[in-house]
């Protein structure tokens, strides 16, 4: 049985790498799309272009000015003179936020009360428009605080000099795990888990199906080759892949993108394993559904769109509806976000991950066993 198994599954490695332009897909797709994530797909919200119109003339407007763009995140690229040219910057999309200082500002934060200061924002992206206002907020903020608690600011010391004479509560935030919350760190683990979703779904369906497709899988059947044989043959190329492209991705993540890995390697690998049990599975079940290769990859793209958006890998699992929260239980993407970002940026092992791991290996075993029923059907 075993020598079965090893000769067919040498040929399945040697059919699935002899074509060069499948060879460049396997190793160069899983970069393209690292650099994507890594530069491109970022939520980070730096150097937002600002316009200012200062009407105030003051110190305190001047100040204000003066820590927004000292923050790093807005970059005031604009000074309008006048509300209307405010408002054309907004339109044209020269700038994503526009602020207005009326007069009246230095007066009234002196005195403590609600200073008149107009924000604009550009709401097309919704996103870092809301970020963008939470760090506006917090300037806004602790400028009035500083004003209140120092009264030598306001007669003209020197605003970087002066110790914080506030008393009162000490209320200090630190971030675990993420502390300078850059987005890379959150979405680069979760490229290695859609990365090997997407290169053995798609391997795998198509590995089978291609047989049918050229005639070849009837020559199989008569040979002394068992069913449960061909199809751990067509699973076993796609498995190494997986975990080659893992490896590689991880590789390229932690010394290029410096995303640090604070767990164990050997434990990725072990949960990846895992991992591959309900993602091949699922390549099989595809597989005893298509007729051809391209129904096959149809069918993979079909369900890979879904289970991505239904996996919390961009946007938390608890902002959706029940009902899709209840069907998020049945995608093994789900588990492995929660595994591989425990792994880089927590350093949890398997007495916090156990729970996710037995779901990978419950919805594995579930999966394959329906997939080789249904493929030993359509042998019969």
């Amino acid at each position: 049985m075993f020598e079965r198994w090893k000769y067919l599954t040498i040929k399945e490695f040697i059919q699935t790498f002899r074509e060069r332009r499948r060879r460049n897909l396997l190793i160069l797709a899983p970069l393209i799309q690292l650099f994507l994530f890594g530069y491109v797909a970022t939520l980070d919200v730096d150097n937002v272009p600002t316009a200012l119109l200062d009407l105030d003339k003051s110190q305190e407007s001047r100040e204000f000015a003066r820590r927004l763009e000292a923050c790093g995140y807005f970059t005031i690229t604009r000074w309008p003179s006048s509300a209307g040219e405010l408002g054309q910057y907004l339109d044209r999309g020269d700038v994503l936020a526009a602020i207005q200082i009326d007069r009246g500002f230095s007066k009234d934060i002196k005195k403590g009360s609600p200073a008149p200061l107009q924000l604009l924002m550009d709401g097309t992206d919704s996103n870092s428009a809301q970020i963008a206002m939470g760090h506006i907020a917090e300037i806004v903020r602790r400028l009035s605080r500083d004003l209140s608690a120092q009264p030598s600011l306001r007669k003209g010391a020197d605003w970087s000099a002066q110790p914080s004479l506030r008393k009162g509560a000490d209320f200090r935030t630190r971030v675990w795990y993420n502390p300078d919350l850059r987005s890379r760190n959150f979405f680069l683990p979760g490229v290695i888990a859609l990365i090997i979703l997407l290169t053995c779904l798609m391997t795998t369906s198509m590995a089978i199906v291609r047989e049918r497709e050229v005639g070849t899988m009837e020559q199989l059947m008569v040979t002394p080759i068992r069913p449960a044989e061909l199809v751990l043959a067509k699973m076993f190329p796609s498995a190494v892949i997986g975990v080659g492209q893992m490896a590689l991705v991880t590789a390229a993540g932690v010394f290029w993108f410096h995303v640090p890995i604070k767990g164990a390697l050997s434990f990725l690998f072990v949960c990846t394993g895992v991992y591959l049990l309900p993602v091949l599975g699922i390549g099989l079940f595809i597989s005893t559904i298509s007729r051809t290769q391209q129904q096959a990859m149809m069918a993979s793209f079909f369900f890979f769109q879904p289970t991505v958006l239904l996996s919390g890998f961009a946007t938390p699992i608890e902002n959706m509806p029940l009902a899709f929260q209840y069907v998020t239980y049945l995608s093994p993407l789900r588990y492995f976000l929660v595994i591989v970002r425990g792994i880089f940026l927590k350093g949890v092992g398997l007495e916090v991950l156990w729970p996710q791991v037995l779901a990978l290996l419950v919805l594995g075993a579930a999966i394959i066993f329906l997939s080789a029923v249904r493929f030993k059907k359509r042998l019969e």
